[in-house]
């Protein structure tokens, strides 16, 4: 509210020197009607050409009304802003809402229409029964093994012939079993040691996330399959020396420890190989330390020669690789040294502790 003189009252038209020509217009024509003149502003728009030069001294540039009565008193009003009216020809672009996201199929979420397994061990066992048989080396490892049993026990049956008399009749084979024992080593370290070098560990522990379960499955197919491919091995041999040598018949404990008793010894020396194949995750390093495991006793017990470490050096060559595979022949090298079953039992032990240290260090370390 403004107050003003009576003689500025009287003349309103110079009251607002600064005011536009367009805004003075509809007071003049109808100074009575204030509410008349807004009216046609809102309800009909302006021409484009006139819309923005109309629309911007509407919005900023108060109107003042006559005062009522002839009195003194001025009242000033804003006129509210008037939006602009769209170009014509182009139709007018109203603001769409937000689109919800489609409902997820079913309670659960997403329902894939390829039907889904749980992983179970079985799985584990196919894939890595897929991995041993279908890679070279397998193959190779493998052939050389039964080349070298069966071979050499061929040879040695002839050499010995059937006039010399063999007591025991299955010992021959020793020695075929020795040699291909080293194969089967080498095929334990590099059923997991080959994974590690080539970086296919990473893909099989992302398709099994579970490594106790991928552990698992490679030392029970790796000892199935080093078990059937032995026993056939030792029993094909035991075979033929029954029927090519000329001794005593042996017993049915000595037909079990010839066959099945050696093919389990060196299952077990391969998946201890396999065990330390995951300790050390390097090739050259787990075979080196097999082979030391396997032949270094023997060659430390020839280099002992003395009274003070007389006892260390039988030691040695008692519960060392190959006296203990010999005594499955009842061949052993020393006469005091572990008997019958025994060496197997103890091979068993020593898998079972670095198998245990394996299962722990590839579930604690990183691939």
């Amino acid at each position: 509210m403004l107050q003003a003189q009576p003689q500025q009252a009287q003349q309103p038209q110079q009251a607002q020197p600064q005011q536009p020509q367009q805004a003075q217009q509809p007071q003049q024509a109808q100074p009575q009607q204030p509410q008349q003149a807004q009216q046609p502003q809102q309800a009909q728009p302006q021409p484009p050409t006139q819309a923005p030069q109309a629309a911007a001294p509407q919005a900023a540039v108060p109107q003042a009304q006559p005062p009522a009565n002839g009195g003194g008193t001025m009242i000033l009003q804003a006129q509210p802003p008037v939006p602009a009216p769209a170009p014509q020809g182009q139709p007018q672009v109203q603001a769409q809402p937000p689109v919800a996201p489609p409902a997820p199929m079913g309670a659960g979420g997403y329902v894939s229409p390829i039907p889904v397994r749980p992983a179970h061990l079985g799985h584990a066992l196919a894939s890595e029964w897929t991995k041993i048989r279908s890679v070279r080396s397998t193959i190779w490892t493998l052939g050389v093994m039964l080349l070298l049993i069966v071979g050499i026990g061929l040879l040695a049956t002839l050499a010995a012939g059937s006039e010399r008399e063999m007591d025991p009749l299955l010992a021959v084979g020793f020695v075929g079993v020795l040699l291909g024992s080293l194969c089967v080593i080498t095929l334990g370290v590099l059923s997991i040691s080959s994974e590690y070098g080539t970086g296919m560990i990473r893909t099989t522990l992302t398709a099994c996330p579970s490594r106790v379960r991928v552990l698992t499955a490679k030392a029970i197919v790796f000892f199935g399959l080093a078990l059937v491919i032995t026993t056939i091995a030792t029993t094909l041999v035991a075979l033929l020396d029954f029927g090519m040598l000329n001794g005593p018949a042996p017993t049915t404990d000595q037909w079990l420890r010839a066959t099945v008793g050696a093919g389990l010894y060196v299952a077990l020396l391969g998946l201890l190989a396999l065990g330390v194949g995951t300790l050390l995750r390097h090739s050259a390093g787990a075979i080196s330390a097999m082979m030391g495991l396997v032949l270094l006793p023997m060659l430390l017990a020839l280099f002992l020669q003395g009274e003070s470490v007389k006892e260390l050096q039988k030691a040695l060559i008692e519960y060392s690789v190959p006296s203990a595979l010999a005594t499955l022949y009842d061949i052993p090298f020393l006469s005091g040294g572990p008997s019958g079953w025994t060496p197997l039992w103890i091979l068993a032990g020593i898998t079972a502790v670095v198998l245990g240290g394996a299962y722990a260090a590839i579930a604690q370390r990183d691939v």
